[in-house]
């Protein structure tokens, strides 16, 4: 029977590997002082490509898959420049840098082609619901203070996803 969920993606797979030869041949290398610095850092970056793509895989809604493959793509950058400074410290050998970069440019080819593909699939577009965008709009409110100032507080929405703060002055007699 053949495997099925994220697990199947072949990007999935690659950026599986990654994380493991990142984990079991160059995380080794690296001396105790890097402990909670660069090994946590790329431990943590190179988990969370997976991580996201299989997150992404879950969501019903391609833009949904797509974010998440965006955030794979970030995490992957962060990655590759972990293993640069591993090289440049002379932590990682040059031999070993270049395998698990090619393995990194690999991924984020098939990121890309994957990030494409599902743009054209568009899954749950149809699907009601799919376009509808909740804001909530907090209401205004007034604090005063001893001097006899009064400052107004409101959210405004710009979109669906980003809010901007005002907060005018006035003056009370």
């Amino acid at each position: 029977m053949a495997e099925q969920g994220f697990e199947s993606l072949k990007v999935w797979q690659k950026a599986h590997q990654l994380m493991l030869d990142i984990h079991k041949k160059l995380l080794p290398l690296l001396p105790k002082d890097e402990k909670y610095n660069l090994a946590d850092q790329v431990r943590r970056s190179s988990k969370s490509v997976g991580a996201n793509i299989a997150e992404g895989y879950g969501r019903f809604y391609y833009m949904d898959n797509v974010r998440f493959c965006y955030n794979a793509r970030g995490s992957l950058d962060e990655t590759s420049n972990h293993l640069r400074v591993s090289l440049d410290l002379g932590y990682c050998p040059k031999e070993l840098h270049q395998n698990l970069r090619s393995q990194a440019d690999e991924i984020r080819r098939m990121l890309n082609g994957y990030i494409d593909w599902l743009k054209t699939q568009k899954a749950g577009e149809k699907e009601p619901g799919a376009n509808l965008h909740v804001r909530e709009i907090p209401p205004e409110y007034f604090v005063e203070h001893n001097e006899g100032i009064a400052y107004q507080y409101g959210f405004y929405a710009l979109t669906h996803s980003f809010f901007l703060f005002t907060r005018s002055f006035v003056l009370r007699r």
